[in-house]
């Protein structure tokens, strides 16, 4: 049981064999929801009954329970009155999220896939189909929820199910804000990758050149350049626009990458004023700078502007 003092939240995900409870009960887990699927209903109120990990008290971690045709002890009736007495008291909030989908479009999903359904190894899909859908009726009667899978490939239901069940604190990518020398090679795993080589370039001032990105001069320097302000705001219009679509499509990791010729300054400055502006619009960014600790080398930056 949990400590908060709000219920905790339990969701029995079932529904029709080839209907997508795995990739929901994926996508939950991927939510931070602790994922269960096809536990002994006789085990219930053993699962119930254990202590969360202490990482998780805090709020409580929402369960998910996956349930169908095929768990042992499998009872419809069974089920919905064990809903019932779960959510009096107060102490659960228990849902059900009962997933459809047109016979049809379940045999030609077998048919793909090349398995047989469950309920009919020996049969047509359809027999089975049939089969399951009586079974399952008083369950589709009393779901908190349903959802018809008929005309959602997998992606669009995953992205359905963030939408819904997304718990505070989880869902949201994490985000790395990295900054590079392109002289040093390409950072490997960057998602967007902006090349800030069209700034004025501190390594040709001497006084500055042993300096960094993240010292004030050498800071100042760089947004002396007059497209500086104009390319900066373009660049937050651009995370600020990605950024959710990257969430929406439930990305785990988003990696921003800034590369000047070096990586020690203009690329390494950029870096830090674009990891603040994420901070204040509500991102959580961690920053590394792969190459500050390197030396500045004449051979391999940018050739001077001539006056």
């Amino acid at each position: 049981m949990t400590d908060s003092k709000d219920p905790q939240r339990i969701l029995l995900v079932t529904g029709l064999s080839g209907a997508g409870k795995s990739t929901v009960l994926k996508t939950l887990e991927d939510l931070g929801w602790e994922v269960v699927e096809n536990l002994p209903l006789l085990l219930l109120d053993r699962l119930l009954a254990t202590e969360q990990p202490v990482t998780h008290r805090e709020g409580g971690q929402p369960l998910a329970l996956g349930i169908g045709s095929r768990t042992r002890g499998f009872d419809a009736e069974s089920i919905v009155r064990r809903i019932k007495l779960l959510n009096e008291g107060g102490q659960r909030d228990v849902g059900t999220l009962f997933l459809d989908c047109a016979g049809t479009e379940l045999e030609r999903r077998y048919a793909e896939t090349r398995r047989r359904h469950p309920l009919a190894l020996d049969r047509p899909a359809r027999d089975g189909i049939a089969r399951e859908r009586e079974l399952l009726s008083p369950l589709r009667r009393w779901a908190s929820q349903l959802i018809d899978t008929t005309d959602l490939s997998a992606s669009d239901l995953a992205q359905q199910i963030r939408s819904t069940y997304t718990t505070p604190g989880h869902g949201e990518p994490t985000l790395s804000v990295l900054s590079f020398g392109f002289a040093r090679g390409l950072p490997r795993n960057a998602d967007i990758v902006l090349d800030m080589r069209f700034l004025q370039n501190p390594h040709w001032v001497p006084e500055l050149r042993p300096g960094t990105g993240k010292d004030a001069d050498v800071a100042a320097y760089v947004a002396q350049d007059p497209a500086y302000p104009a390319a900066m705001q373009a660049i937050e219009t651009l995370l600020g626009t990605l950024l959710p679509r990257y969430r929406a499509e439930g990305k785990a990791y988003v990696t921003v990458a800034f590369g000047c010729t070096g990586g020690r300054h203009r690329s390494v400055h950029v870096a830090e004023r674009m990891a603040s502006w994420l901070r204040d619009a509500g991102f959580s960014p961690t920053v590394t700078h792969r190459d500050l600790g390197t030396l500045p080398q004449n051979s391999l930056e940018d050739a001077p502007q001539a006056p």
